[in-house]
């Protein structure tokens, strides 16, 4: 069995730069990551909001640098999915992490930063327009679409606050939701309904969107007769909810187990720290009001430090 310091499950923004503390600081770190390094970073095209990255590079550019830095530093990468925690030994138990197809890892302490994954619409064009007018984070992508046609798809409280924050970047704002009542809260459904940029289409749903290089159109569909339309679009920005990949927290073998909010994501104090001393969590599958790049990168680093310091405190006892 394999034996480190700090294990650090996910390797987005959050958890390359808890690799690049944890190492900094002395530590034994390996990370696992399942997928492709870099997370949903990567589906970003022009990072031009992170700090002091006025020319715009990719969200690929960003985390390539990021985990070169945390190698340089020492961390080790390994291809693997992570399948359960389970504690092991006295108290402070260490723990062991059963990986799909490898022998188990041994580690001090862990950090959970496997992120969360958008819903998606599941229709023609929406995967291959990724990056080039389909997006999911107005914050993200929106001022590339200042002035254009812009479509919103989603009905609830997250579609309604990107539908306010486009509006201040466009006056052709077109919430797409397939109901008839939106799902948001009252309040917030009422600024939708009264902002002049924001147009609500109800009994509506996406069925494709279309484009050469970019997004150019989109096919629309009323959901109670069925007939269908094609508008011109620049960009589509799909809210629909996010599910945060937290099966970890959730190991039937933990004996207590990592607190959860109602949308399932993993709840922290100021430290990073789960409810289960030893394990912290960081980026987007933590609870937080703001999910972004440089917050994520800033968890990671707080959840590094923190670990860090509960590691001391083992070898000191």
């Amino acid at each position: 069995m394999k034996r480190v310091d700090l294990l650090i499950v996910g390797a987005g923004p959050a958890g390359l730069t808890a690799a690049q503390y944890g190492a900094r600081a002395g530590l034994n770190v390996l990370v696992l990551e399942q997928e492709s390094v870099g997370g949903q970073a990567l589906l970003i095209d022009n990072l031009e909001n992170y700090p002091g990255n006025m020319a715009g590079v990719s969200g690929r550019e960003i985390t390539v640098s990021m985990h070169k830095q945390a190698m340089d530093f020492g961390a080790q990468f390994d291809s693997a999915e992570a399948l359960a925690i389970s504690a092991h030994g006295t108290i402070p138990p260490s723990f062991n992490v059963v990986l799909s197809d490898k022998e188990p890892v041994n580690a001090k302490s862990i950090i959970l930063a496997m992120g969360a994954k958008h819903k998606t619409l599941g229709v023609p064009g929406e995967n291959e327009f990724i990056g080039r007018g389909v997006s999911y984070c107005a914050a993200c992508d929106g001022p590339f679409f200042r002035g254009k046609k812009i479509f919103i798809v989603g009905g609830g409280d997250a579609a309604c606050d990107e539908a306010r924050f486009l509006g201040r970047l466009s006056s052709n704002i077109n919430l797409i939701h397939r109901r008839g009542v939106l799902k948001a809260q009252k309040a917030l459904a009422k600024r939708v309904l009264e902002d002049p940029a924001v147009t609500v289409r109800f009994n509506t749903s996406v069925t494709a969107i279309e484009g050469t290089s970019n997004v150019e159109a989109v096919e629309l569909e009323n959901t109670k007769t069925g007939e269908k339309s094609r508008e011109a679009a620049d960009a589509v920005f799909i809210f629909t909810g996010i599910d945060p990949q937290n099966h970890l927290a959730l190991s039937e073998s933990l004996p207590q187990k990592p607190k959860l909010d109602k949308s399932g994501f993993i709840i922290t104090d100021q430290n990073m720290a789960t409810a289960v001393p030893g394990i912290f969590a960081a980026g987007d599958v933590r609870s937080s009001p703001f999910r972004q790049v440089i917050v994520a990168a800033g968890e990671g680093a707080v959840a590094a430090h923190s670990a860090a310091e509960y590691i001391e405190m083992l070898r000191g006892k």
